[in-house]
């Protein structure tokens, strides 16, 4: 049997558990996961969300971190502040700078009412073509009841001021890449960006569009493992 080990998970916008669900079922019984939700309420910024996942992990020995979209640059600063806890990172569809750089000019345009705008457009195609039983539709219809749009447009104006190429060149763990490869989210110049920065990443592509390691779960697994089972041998 296999050690165990935990995996802390850093969820994507929505900041919830949620779509994490089909990657949990194809782990390994050995992989203790760890999930650490943002709050609904209050500032949500890079410096507080990750004093919030410090406190979250301050009762681990040892972990890999895995950063889904926005919480790339926070699994990367949690490596960099906790350099020896920290035996893995793991990166998915995500970016170390705003992952388009219009964010950076158009910061003011981030606010809740375009928010509320831009998920009902982004949605209406899941909503009016798929059925109440699909499962992304479901998921979908969750987070937009748990989480208000103004939470969202504060975490994207932090998306688009942060910059954590300098914490991804201090972090000394083994990095591994997914990018999904339709990514409309996070286009492909983000991944060349995390791999100049640092160089060595390893990068595995996952076939999907930008919630990849949602709707194609096992070659997202099978990769974080064999992170996991390089890095064991060298430990």
């Amino acid at each position: 049997m296999s050690n165990p080990v935990t995996l802390v998970l850093l969820p994507g916008l929505d900041g919830t558990e949620i779509f994490f669900q089909p990657l949990l079922r194809e782990l390994p019984a050995h992989v203790r996961p760890v999930i650490v939700q943002y709050p609904t309420t209050g500032i949500q910024d890079y410096h507080t969300l990750l004093a919030l996942i410090r406190k979250s992990t301050e009762g681990i020995r040892e972990f890999y971190v895995l950063g889904w979209s926005v919480s790339g640059p926070l699994a990367v600063m949690l490596a960099a502040a906790e350099p020896t806890r920290t035996r893995g990172v793991i990166l998915s569809a995500t970016f170390m700078r705003a992952p388009r750089r219009w964010m950076r000019h158009l910061r003011f345009a981030l606010v809740g009412p375009v928010m509320w705008s831009w998920r009902v457009l982004r949605r209406a195609p899941l909503f009016v073509l798929r059925p109440r039983s699909n499962p992304l539709r479901e998921a979908k219809r969750q987070t937009w009841n748990r989480i208000p749009a103004g939470v969202l447009a504060r975490r994207l104006r932090s998306v688009a001021a942060v910059d954590a190429r300098e914490a991804l060149r201090a972090c000394r763990a083994p990095v591994l890449n997914l990018v999904a490869s339709g990514d409309l989210i996070v286009p492909r110049h983000n991944a060349e960006e995390i791999a100049a920065a640092r160089p060595g990443v390893a990068t595995a592509i996952i076939t999907g569009g930008h919630l990849a390691m949602y709707s194609n779960p096992r070659p997202a697994a099978e990769a974080i493992m064999a992170l996991l089972a390089a890095t064991a041998k060298r430990h």
